[in-house]
């Protein structure tokens, strides 16, 4: 019976959440801590880890009360309930949008969205390299200029022209994420 109430509250959760993952924490405090199945305290808990780890954050912490409350049954139900929703909706989108894509000013909205787009993901790049690099996490808070954050971005790039010029292909972003992780481990420990 706790499969089947940890399933629908987690998709009551998911359905109900607008705004990411981190807008859920207030339902999930409300009726998981409230139903008793976790304490306050694990939840922070909870939050820190599923910030830390990979993936998305709605998917992390579903992952992780449900585990809690009902071991891996528990685990797999509570997340399945919380993506459930947005699997739907998106499946709903996807085929409304193509009925959509044949009016053209459906077509002009999405052909003005696409510079916001490019604007905010060039700007989450530049935010990356003056955090990472330079230190600059904001105008009150400077940390001071990171060399081998810089020197392990310029391999990384070299590797990425260099490839792209033999194979004539991108690299794939997981092998440059491993060929970081590896330049990370060794500079920072010899210097």
């Amino acid at each position: 019976m706790i499969f089947v109430e940890l399933f629908f509250t987690f998709f009551l959760i998911g359905a109900v959440t607008f705004g990411g993952g981190y807008a859920m924490i207030p339902l999930i405090q409300d009726i998981i801590v409230s139903k008793g199945w976790i304490t306050a305290e694990q939840l922070l808990n909870f939050i820190a880890v599923s910030e830390s780890t990979p993936g998305p954050f709605a998917v992390n912490i579903a992952t992780y009360i449900g585990s809690s409350i009902g071991g891996v049954g528990g685990a797999i139900l509570a997340t399945l309930g919380v993506i459930l929703p947005a699997f739907i909706v998106i499946l709903l989108v996807v085929t409304v949008m193509k009925k959509l894509l044949k009016y053209k000013p459906v077509n002009a909205f999405l052909a003005g969205i696409k510079p916001v787009i490019c604007a905010i993901i060039f700007s989450t790049a530049i935010t990356l390299i003056l955090s990472n690099v330079f230190g600059v996490h904001s105008l009150n808070n400077v940390t001071g200029f990171h060399w081998i954050s810089l020197v392990i971005m310029s391999i990384l790039v070299i590797i990425y022209f260099v490839y792209y010029k033999i194979k004539n292909k991108n690299i794939s972003p997981i092998v440059l994420i491993l060929i970081s992780a590896g330049l990370g481990m060794l500079m920072y420990s010899v210097f």
